[in-house]
C-alpha cells in the first residue's frame, strides 16, 4: 500500500458544523488532529431556519461531516458519515494506527465503533453534546431516564473491558478511531453528570488531555452562535 502520508498530491477537506454542538463533526476532526494527518477545515454554520440548505453544496446527504478527497488526475470524492470517514482515513494512512494491529482486537474495536454509530438513542436524544453547558443533571421523565441509564451502563461496560485489557489510557492503548467515536460521549457524561465512576474519570482525563481536544473545546467555547438552549 502506498504511504499516503507522504503523498503531497492528496488534499483532504473536512466539512464540519458548529463545534459547540456537532458531535458527528467532532469524531473525524479529533482523529485527524490527534494523528497529525494534514487537512483543511471548512466550517458550515448550522442554519435551522432553512434546514441547513447550504450543506448540499458540499455534502450530497446535506449532513456533516463530509470529507472531500482530491488527488492529481482524478475527480474529487466526497465521503459522508463519521465512521465511513474514519475507515477511509485508516486505509489512506495506515501508519496512523487508527485501528488496532491485531485482527481480533481490530474487529472488536470496529464493532464498538459501529455500536456507537448506530445506537444509544436514549443518550443522544436526551443529552446532546454541548461544550458550553453548565455541569448539572437533567430532570427527565422515567422512560427517558431509564433509556439514558441503560445506555450509560452499556458504554461503561465497553470502556471498562477495553481499558482493563489494554491498560489504557485509551481503549486499545493509544488513541484510535474507536476513541474518536466515543469522544462526544465524554462531554455528555460530564455535562449531564451521568456517572462519576473510576472508569469514566480515567478515560475522561486521557481524552481531555489531548491537544486536539483542547483545540476543539477552545474554539467551541468561543463560538457566538446558539442553536439550542445552552441551559437545557
Amino acid at each position: 500500500m502506498t504511504n499516503s502520508l507522504k503523498d503531497d498530491s492528496m488534499q483532504l477537506t473536512l466539512y464540519i458544523a458548529n463545534k459547540n454542538y456537532s458531535s458527528w463533526s467532532f469524531r473525524p476532526w479529533i482523529a485527524l488532529k490527534a494523528k497529525g494527518i494534514p487537512f483543511t477545515e471548512h466550517f458550515l454554520r448550522f442554519d435551522e431556519a432553512t434546514g441547513h440548505a447550504h450543506f448540499i453544496e458540499y455534502s450530497p446527504t446535506k449532513k456533516v461531516p463530509a470529507l472531500k478527497i482530491e488527488r492529481d488526475g482524478k475527480d474529487p470524492v466526497i465521503i459522508c458519515e463519521s465512521l465511513a470517514i474514519l475507515e477511509v482515513l485508516a486505509e489512506l494512512f495506515p501508519e496512523a494506527g487508527l485501528w488496532p494491529d491485531d485482527l481480533i482486537k481490530r474487529a472488536e474495536a470496529r464493532a464498538f465503533a459501529s455500536e456507537m454509530h448506530g445506537g444509544f438513542f436514549g443518550l443522544r436524544g436526551s443529552c446532546p453534546m454541548n461544550m458550553r453547558r453548565p455541569v448539572k443533571r437533567l430532570d427527565l421523565d422515567p422512560y427517558s431516564a431509564a433509556a439514558v441509564v441503560k445506555n450509560v451502563e452499556r458504554i461503561e461496560q465497553i470502556w471498562r473491558g477495553c481499558l482493563d485489557a489494554s491498560g489504557g489510557p485509551f481503549l486499545y492503548g493509544s488513541f484510535g478511531a474507536v476513541d474518536a467515536m466515543f469522544a462526544p460521549v465524554i462531554n455528555r457524561f460530564e455535562k449531564y453528570e451521568l456517572t462519576d465512576s473510576q472508569t469514566f474519570n480515567a478515560y475522561r482525563s486521557a481524552m481531555k488531555a489531548l491537544p486536539a481536544w483542547k483545540e476543539w473545546e477552545k474554539a467551541a467555547l468561543e463560538e457566538p452562535w446558539i442553536v439550542e438552549e445552552d441551559e437545557a
